[in-house]
């Protein structure tokens, strides 16, 4: 199945931490077919806090989403990850955004991502990978996700 993850740090080495996370979903969890750029985004929720790099992971798995969301949270706990605050600073997050076309509810987790369609830093990396890729419940594009997005928050390609 093709699914969409989306990596974020904002606290360490954060381009280190997600090539970390990227070589680990490709060995855990399935082959990484495509990656967006590194994005520099402003926190979202909570915005007393760093900067974060965001990137857009295409990965074509034979997991069902609940391993992948096992993988997912093993490799944030892995790589230094401490679950303190909903939207805070962090070492990494790793968020399942789409499997395939399954709608998903369980309390566990949720697919696709219920905020994504609200996030700048989720939808211009996606928009890059995937630009046609149709929301499985609201049956838009990424693209006119992205059009239609009300969030203001600064998104811009990271230049190391």
């Amino acid at each position: 199945m093709t699914t969409f993850l989306l990596l974020g740090a904002n606290l360490g080495d954060r381009v280190l931490t997600l090539r970390r996370a990227a070589d680990l979903i490709a060995q855990r969890v399935g082959t990484v077919t495509q990656w967006s750029r590194l994005y520099e985004t402003a926190p979202w929720g909570v915005t007393d806090q760093p900067s974060f790099l965001n990137q857009v992971l295409v990965v074509d798995t034979a997991l069902v989403p609940e391993a992948v969301l096992d993988q997912t949270q093993a490799i944030e706990h892995e790589l230094g990850r401490v679950r303190l605050n909903k939207w805070g600073a962090r070492l990494i997050d790793i968020d399942l955004l789409y499997y395939d076309q399954l709608r998903l509810q369980t309390d566990r987790l949720t697919v696709p991502h219920p905020f994504l369609h609200e996030r700048r830093f989720t939808l211009v990396p996606l928009a890059e990978v995937a630009p046609d890729f149709q929301h499985p419940v609201l049956a838009k594009t990424s693209l006119a996700l992205l059009a239609s997005c009300t969030d203001t928050s600064e998104v811009t390609v990271y230049e190391a």
